[in-house]
């Protein structure tokens, strides 16, 4: 039996005002206006109240939610408690990340969450470090980032078993780079090299994309393009006599080169800041990410995120810094406003909805928190509400707040 969706619908291509979608089983069988929809098929009566429907969205970047973070997991239950909770609001594929650790960690970390990803509740992993530059090390511990360690990347390869995506390394620290380095190590495990927390001029930047649009040029790669960790975040601002990474990455999306990720949750930065991307790289050259901990979901308080110790204040996760100090800060009393972000606390569909918010249009907000990221992950059966795909749509109100998730044609418990 067919189940009918009608409402407004948002497509690849266009919003519909009054869309319908048609499931059939595991699968969208048809999309496009309510009138047009195919004999055979019962046209639903308009909801009373207005409905939106999106593709289900798809996250290239979380630490965790719901209490639960994937850097802190050891035991299938506490991943999985993340992973629902961001299902719930509407990420129907999820790619868990980790920081940076000690090797023993990583691959003991990757190993279990790869367990879920042969499951199918995980799309693939994320390592956020170690091989990252101390001074844009973030609320990472920077006494654990290395030098490049190729073997390490095998190590973490290999408990991946194909699942790993991504890694965010530095170009400027030793190893990364070369023939026999990092960014080598993860293309030929079929992983993307992702530039970020960095403190790389502009030349070295441009040049570690080159490189790794060479590296993933062989066939059967994940994807053809590298991306960027978290734009602006994690590196030095753009200055107009030290550019930084800043403009080498925005060039080389504009170019459809890169693919760089915003955290454009209202905090990590500021409206203008996201419509600008938009509008210099369009939305093909954009994935919406959270950045997500395990606050994500929860009450304001403390949490944990790998080695470092978060405070939440009003939905803004930051560094809390060593006991002792005010509200169990720094010692030196930094105020709470001034310490580094420390992940977000947002869900996929509320940066969605700030980015509109922030002046940039629905199908390009929603495409690039879905279609951009599959790209990414060399995914053609999720990303879009075409025919063919999966049937994972996320059913909203007109402002964009989650009602109903339906993935692989099957509704999600609230």
């Amino acid at each position: 039996m067919s189940l009918v969706l009608r409402g407004r619908v948002v497509t690849p291509a266009a919003v519909l005002e009054d869309g319908a979608i048609a499931v059939e089983g595991d699968r969208i069988a048809w999309v496009g206006p309510a009138a047009d929809l195919p004999a055979g098929l019962a046209v639903p009566e308009p909801s009373p109240a207005p409905r939106t429907y999106l593709p289900g969205l798809v996250d290239l970047h979380c630490h965790g939610g719901g209490g639960a973070s994937f850097p802190d997991a050891t035991d299938a239950g506490t991943a999985r408690r993340a992973v629902a909770e961001h299902l719930r609001h509407g990420t129907t594929t999820l790619v868990a990340s980790l920081v940076t650790a000690d090797a023993d960690t990583l691959v003991a970390r990757t190993a279990l969450l790869a367990d879920l990803a042969d499951a199918g509740d995980l799309a693939g992993i994320h390592l956020e470090g170690p091989f990252l530059s101390p001074v844009r090390c973030g609320a990472q511990n920077p006494a654990l980032m290395t030098e490049g360690r190729p073997a390490v990347v095998r190590r973490v390869a290999e408990a991946a078993r194909g699942h790993l995506v991504t890694m965010t390394v530095a170009p400027e620290v030793a190893g990364v780079g070369g023939p026999e380095g990092v960014a080598a190590a993860l293309a030929a495990a079929g992983a993307l090299p992702s530039y970020g927390h960095t403190d790389a001029d502009d030349a070295t930047f441009a040049a570690a994309l080159a490189e790794a649009r060479g590296l993933l040029a062989r066939p059967g790669a994940r994807s053809p393009r590298p991306t960027v960790t978290h734009l602006f975040n994690g590196m030095p601002p753009w200055h107009h006599r030290a550019a930084g990474p800043v403009p080498a990455a925005l060039a080389a999306a504009a170019r459809g080169e890169a693919v760089v990720e915003l955290v454009a949750d209202g905090v990590h930065l500021a409206p203008g800041t996201v419509r600008a991307v938009f509008s210099l790289v369009g939305a093909a050259n954009v994935a919406l990410v959270t950045d997500a901990m395990a606050a994500a979901g929860m009450p304001d308080g403390a949490y944990v995120l790998g080695p470092v110790r978060v405070l939440v204040r009003g939905g803004v996760a930051r560094l809390a810094g060593t006991e002792g100090g005010p509200d169990g800060g720094p010692e030196d009393g930094t105020p709470f406003d001034q310490r580094p972000i420390a992940g977000g606390t947002a869900h996929l569909l509320d940066v969605v909805r700030a980015t509109v918010a922030a002046g940039v249009g629905l199908v390009d907000a929603v495409a690039a928190a879905s279609a951009t990221p599959a790209a990414v992950l060399g995914r053609a059966d999720v990303g879009a509400l075409a025919a063919g795909r999966r049937a994972d749509v996320v059913e909203t109100d007109a402002d964009l707040r989650p009602l109903r998730v339906l993935r692989a044609g099957a509704w999600v418990a609230a």
